[in-house]
């Protein structure tokens, strides 16, 4: 590497750690359509739900039974029942995690995560916030996107049953 590949890697990494980090939260501090405070959000869900939701945080790899589920159906929001995903739109991504290659239309927001120093494009429920997981260019077409998704996060409905009602 000669000293200008190295100065210019070196002048990136600046940049990037000079950046302003976001608070975790930050998807949740957005107005969003159905807003409840944090007590109101745990007295709703279980706590690795809420801690994942609302928090920010990430189940293990593996850990979810959503990863292994195969059936037609539709994936909702745990917190607010909104539809995310088609089960048409799910493939087995090797990573441990329930994965799609494209959310329903208007289901999802993104935001920038540089929890991890570099930036990564965190997604959230559009109508409650509710934190999902990262989206990669690493899928299957015909998108190329992979939508890892923290199974927690998400209620299966299989198709033929009634999906509930959104959560007021």
């Amino acid at each position: 590497m000669n000293r200008r590949n190295w100065l210019s890697r070196i002048t990136g990494l600046m940049a990037v750690a000079s950046a302003p980090v976001l608070p975790v939260g930050t998807a949740n501090a957005a107005v969003f359509p159905l807003s409840k405070s944090k007590q109101e959000w745990k007295s709703l869900l279980a706590a690795e739900a809420y801690r994942v939701l609302f928090e920010e945080g990430t189940e293990f790899a593996g850990s979810s039974a959503l990863n292994a589920e195969k059936r037609a159906g539709t994936f909702l929001c745990a917190a607010c029942n909104q539809a995310l995903f088609d089960s048409a739109h799910k493939y087995e991504s090797g990573t441990g995690w329930p994965s799609f290659w494209q959310p329903l239309a208007g289901a999802i927001g993104t935001a920038t995560d540089f929890k991890l120093i570099y930036p990564r494009t965190e997604y959230h429920c559009s109508r409650c916030g509710g934190h999902q997981g990262h989206v990669f260019n690493d899928g299957p077409q015909p998108t190329g996107r992979r939508y890892c998704n923290n199974g927690v996060a998400l209620k299966f409905i299989a198709q033929g049953e009634a999906l509930p009602a959104p959560r007021t």
